[in-house]
């Protein structure tokens, strides 16, 4: 299905970041530190550190570490619920979308969770036993799917009521 059948099915639609501003404070943080200390070091001729690295391997480690700050900033979940099931897709990791079809969900709901405790934090997260599994980016409220197979998905949501109201009306809420 292209993005457009699928914008045309949608019913919900949902895309979080992870943006919580003290994340940010240290990754900026740390890119600061190895930017100013390239420039010092490349630019200025003044060691960075007591042990200085290799201007070269400096230069890898700013990349590096300015990809990663990129790479996080880059990091979405979507979720769209649509008439024949949910999609989610946790980009970059999922390029499409993964569908849960309705016939394989047993039970439907929005639920409170403790991501530490219960998945071991944010992103994708799976159990010890592999048959609970979260995708999510901030928060502690979740669609959780039972599958006909046993096997759990939770998936974050900031927009509990519009889940809610939308799962109720496409009558897929299942307690």
């Amino acid at each position: 299905m292209d993005r457009a059948e699928l914008d045309a099915q949608s019913v919900f639609y949902e895309k979080q970041s992870f943006r919580q501003w003290w994340i940010w404070l240290i990754l900026l943080g740390v890119d600061g530190i190895f930017v100013v200390g390239a420039i010092l070091q490349l630019f200025m001729g003044r060691q960075f550190g007591d042990n200085p690295m290799p201007d070269f391997v400096l230069i890898l480690v700013c990349g590096v570490i300015l990809f990663s700050s990129f790479l996080f900033y880059s990091i979405h979940l979507e979720t769209r619920i649509c008439w024949d099931g949910i999609y989610v897709r946790f980009f970059p990791f999922h390029f499409k979308y993964k569908i849960f079809y309705w016939d394989t969900i047993k039970k439907c709901y929005v639920r409170e969770y403790a991501p530490v405790k219960e998945y071991g934090g944010w992103g994708i997260r799976n159990s010890l036993n592999g048959r609970k599994k979260a995708y999510n980016i901030s928060g502690n409220q979740g669609i959780q799917l039972e599958f006909t197979d046993g096997k759990n998905l939770l998936i974050g949501t900031q927009k509990v009521d519009e889940v809610i109201n939308t799962l109720k009306y496409l009558k897929r809420w299942k307690a």
